[in-house]
């Protein structure tokens, strides 16, 4: 997934502002569901939300207004009621990594009452593995 860097992204200095990155790991984690044949809306009123309950940012460098960031983004194994996915930016012409991280979602029911994946959603996403 690509994100053009705009103004309104930047701080005054025209660097990204570091809080942004978690906006950019939530797009790219949407888009890679829907990449997969899944929907969170659809899911959402099917009765399965996601929540974040961790989050990891390792900034290796700046990104400036102007530039496009290439979000690369994988669902690595998890528990039986969460999932993980690590991002790594990097700006688009050059490579150079910008931001690494990762985020840990649990999902829940409409009442906020953790449940385990829904297997529409293991099956969909490829390598995924069950653990206790």
């Amino acid at each position: 997934m690509d994100i053009k860097i705009y103004y309104e992204d930047t701080d005054c200095g025209g660097v990204v502002y570091y809080a942004n990155f978690l906006k950019y790991f939530e797009r790219a984690r949407t888009e890679y569901l829907a990449d997969h044949g899944l929907s969170v809306a659809e899911l959402q009123k099917q009765g399965t939300l996601f929540l974040v309950t961790h989050a990891e940012l390792f900034y290796r460098s700046s990104a400036h207004y102007g530039e496009t960031l290439e979000i690369n983004t994988k669902v690595t194994p998890s528990r039986k009621t969460s999932l993980i996915f690590t991002h790594t930016i990097q700006e688009q012409q050059t490579h150079r990594v910008v931001v690494e991280g990762s985020a840990t979602l649990v999902t829940v029911d409409s009442t906020g009452k953790v449940r385990r994946v829904p297997p529409l959603v293991l099956q969909a996403l490829p390598n995924i593995n069950s653990t206790d």
